[in-house]
C-alpha cells in the first residue's frame, strides 16, 4: 500500500511539475497564446486523453478483472458510466469559466473572473490525476512486471507533455486579465495541484478495496472522455480553420499511442 502511494505521488508529482513549468512561461512572455495555437494545444490534450483512456485505463481495467476471474465488460462499462456521471456532477456544481467564453458555468458565484478561469482548467485536471495515480498504483501491485511500470511512465509522460502548454494557457491569460506575473504563475501552477491530490486519494480507495481497481481505472477513463467530448474538442474547433484543432487531436493521439507501445 505504501509503495502504491509513493509511486502515485511520484507520477502525479511529475505531471504537476510540468503544469508549473508551463505556467512559468508567464515570466518570459507577456502576450497570451494566439487562438490558433490554443486550438492546437486543446486538440493535442484531447488526443492524448483519448488514447490514454483506451490503452492506459480501459484495457488494463478489463485485463485486471479477467485476471481475477471476472467479466472484463462489467467494470469497464460500469466504471466508465460512473466516471461520466461524476464529471457531469462536478461540471454542474463547480463555478468555472472557459477561456474565450463570457458566461460562467456551474452554480452562481461571486468569484472573480480570474478564479473562474483557473477552476475551468482545474476541473479537467482531476481525472488526469486519477488516471496517473491509478496507473502507478497498478504498477506497484505488479512490481515484478516491467511492462506495468513502463505503461504508467508512458501515461505520466504523455499527460505531462500536454500539461506544459496547458500551464502556459492559463497563466498567460491571467496576466492579460491584469494579474501580477507572480500571481498568474501561482494560479496557473496551482491549477495542477489537484492531480497529486486526487491521484493519491483514488489510490487510497483502491488500496482499501483492491477488487475496485478495474472499476476505478474505467471510472478515470469515463471522466477523461467526458472532459474531451464536453470541453476540449468543442473548444479546439471554435472559429474558422478547425482542421488545426483536428490535427492537434491526431498528433496527441498518435504521441500517446506511440509512448504506450514503445514503453509498454
Amino acid at each position: 500500500m505504501t509503495s502504491s502511494i509513493l509511486w502515485a505521488a511520484v507520477g502525479t508529482g511529475f505531471t504537476f511539475f510540468m503544469t508549473s513549468l508551463g505556467a512559468a512561461m508567464v515570466f518570459f512572455f507577456r502576450k497570451s497564446v494566439s487562438p490558433g495555437i490554443q486550438r492546437i494545444f486543446l486538440g493535442f490534450a484531447a488526443g492524448v486523453m483519448i488514447a490514454a483512456s483506451v490503452w492506459s485505463l480501459l484495457i488494463p481495467a478489463m485485463e485486471e478483472a479477467e485476471a481475477a476471474g471476472q467479466s472484463g465488460l462489467l467494470p469497464a462499462v460500469g466504471g466508465f458510466l460512473l466516471g461520466v456521471a461524476f464529471l457531469i456532477l462536478l461540471d454542474s456544481l463547480l463555478p468555472h469559466l472557459h477561456a474565450g467564453s463570457s458566461q460562467p458555468e456551474g452554480l452562481k458565484s461571486s468569484w472573480k473572473r480570474t478564479t473562474l478561469l483557473v477552476f475551468a482548467v482545474t476541473l479537467h485536471n482531476i481525472p488526469e490525476g486519477m488516471a496517473v495515480g491509478l496507473s502507478f498504483a497498478l504498477a506497484a501491485q505488479h512490481a515484478g512486471e516491467a511492462a506495468a511500470l513502463s505503461s504508467a511512465a508512458a501515461l505520466a509522460l504523455g499527460i505531462g507533455i500536454q500539461n506544459f502548454p496547458e500551464g502556459a494557457a492559463i497563466s498567460l491569460p491571467l496576466r492579460q486579465e491584469g494579474m501580477s506575473t507572480g500571481q498568474a504563475f501561482l494560479r496557473g501552477s496551482l491549477s495542477g495541484i489537484v492531480e497529486p491530490i486526487f491521484g493519491i486519494l483514488v489510490v487510497l480507495a483502491a488500496g482499501s478495496i483492491e477488487p475496485l481497481m478495474p472499476w476505478l481505472l474505467s471510472f478515470a477513463a469515463g471522466a477523461m472522455m467526458y472532459v474531451v467530448v464536453e470541453e476540449l474538442i468543442p473548444e479546439a474547433h471554435l472559429g474558422d480553420h478547425s482542421n488545426i484543432g483536428t490535427l492537434g487531436v491526431m498528433a496527441g493521439f498518435l504521441l500517446m499511442m506511440a509512448l504506450d507501445v514503445a514503453l509498454g
